[in-house]
């Protein structure tokens, strides 16, 4: 097999990986929230506090894969990881116990690691190794896929099925995904020599640089979690845009396709501090907008801008952080997206309570837009410190 299409056959493998576990086991429980409000009887704040327990899963997830090093150990868990995502999917349309869901949901935050971390590192690795060049971007598209996927299914299906039904019929499209995630990822070389022969070598940064990475990192995922969970609740509620919420979601997914590989191209010519202060203060305007006004133009604005960044964001720092530990991509993944996982467990659930009490999300966009722009700051700091380190 030649080297371009043994690539294209590892690159696809984790975008149907991240397809399965983000895509379906995380993301379908974003468009389907409202129905499960309206025929399951799910609260606003329960809503919240289940999506928290999800992340709380992801957090696990995520403290696994930085204590894993042995890369024949995370390659098994990525495996269980994709079986877990399919079981999980089943699992929601099976009850209406808020405490089993509340289970379902953290199993299927784990298999989302799997996906995002292990299988991350597993193909940095792989590219590595075979002297590809270090980028995931074209790897990330399968996240907006996803996305995109999810929300035109349960848009399509909404108008036959109840939302029980909707959960097993993507049970059902989750199995032809898990076929080439499973099938296309090689067994992994814990060998530290590249193909060529090339010694590869970890170089952690410092403490300082670490602490201020992590800290900008939890702020992308209070500013990505409180949109990825309630944006089609939120564009539902807002006068005039009853019905569009998503479609909203699906033009989400569709600006994160190929967000990755633009994101990748802007860091090569501005380099990778740039390329994320620009994408963090992108990302807190597309926060904000739809609490500006009702408009469907606004909320589409707020979709691209918002679904163009987000995931960009968690590209650059992953790729990132996989290139200080190249024997070992998912250790330094693992330990900052801790942190992006603490936010994602706080912020739905606070939301949730917020918006109970206020009867609308409009200050909890205006908090994570802020917070988005404290980020950027942190980024710019981080770009003075690697200057100096350099």
């Amino acid at each position: 097999m030649s080297q371009s299409i043994e690539r294209l056959k590892v690159l696809s493998s984790g975008i149907f990986s991240l397809i399965l576990t983000l895509g379906i086991a995380r993301f379908a429980y974003t468009p389907l929230l409202p129905i499960m409000q309206e025929q399951a009887g799910l609260g606003i704040s329960e809503g919240g506090w289940v999506a928290s327990i999800n992340y709380a899963g992801y957090l696990c997830g995520a403290v696994i894969a930085s204590l894993v090093s042995n890369l024949i150990i995370k390659d098994r868990l990525y495996r269980i990881g994709l079986i877990i995502a399919v079981v999980t999917t089943a699992g929601m349309g099976l009850t209406e116990n808020i405490w089993l869901w509340a289970m379902l949901r953290f199993l299927a935050g784990l298999s989302s690691a799997a996906g995002l971390l292990l299988g991350s590192g597993l193909i940095l690795n792989w590219l590595i190794r075979h002297g590809h060049r270090s980028e995931l971007g074209i790897h990330f598209s399968g996240l907006g896929l996803g996305i995109a996927f999810c929300a035109l299914s349960v848009e399509l299906m909404s108008r036959y099925f109840d939302w029980s039904q909707q959960w097993f019929l993507l049970t059902l499209m989750g199995l032809l995904f898990l076929f080439p995630a499973w099938k296309w990822l090689p067994s992994p070389d814990n060998s530290t020599l590249t193909n060529s022969g090339q010694l590869m070598s970890d170089s952690p940064p410092g403490h300082t640089f670490m602490r201020l990475f992590m800290a900008a990192y939890f702020c992308a995922g209070v500013g990505y979690v409180i949109s990825a969970t309630f944006i089609v609740a939120i564009i539902e509620q807002l006068p005039g845009l009853e019905g569009k919420g998503a479609w909203n979601f699906m033009v989400l997914g569709l600006a994160a396709a190929p967000a990755c590989i633009i994101w990748d191209l802007v860091a090569r010519r501005v380099g990778y501090f740039n390329a994320l202060i620009t994408a963090y203060l992108m990302q807190a305007l597309g926060i904000c907008l739809p609490a500006l006004e009702p408009s469907l133009m606004l909320s589409l604005s707020s979709a691209v801008l918002f679904g163009g960044t987000f995931i960009g964001i968690v590209s650059l720092v992953l790729t990132m952080a996989g290139r200080y530990y190249p024997t070992r991509p998912a250790k330094m993944m693992g330990k900052i997206t801790i942190f992006y996982g603490i936010a994602q467990i706080l912020a739905p659930a606070l939301t949730g309570i917020l918006t109970e009490q206020t009867g609308s999300y409009s200050d909890a966009l205006y908090a994570g837009a802020v917070i988005m722009v404290l980020g950027s700051l942190l980024m710019l700091k981080l770009k003075a410190l690697n200057a100096q380190e350099s």
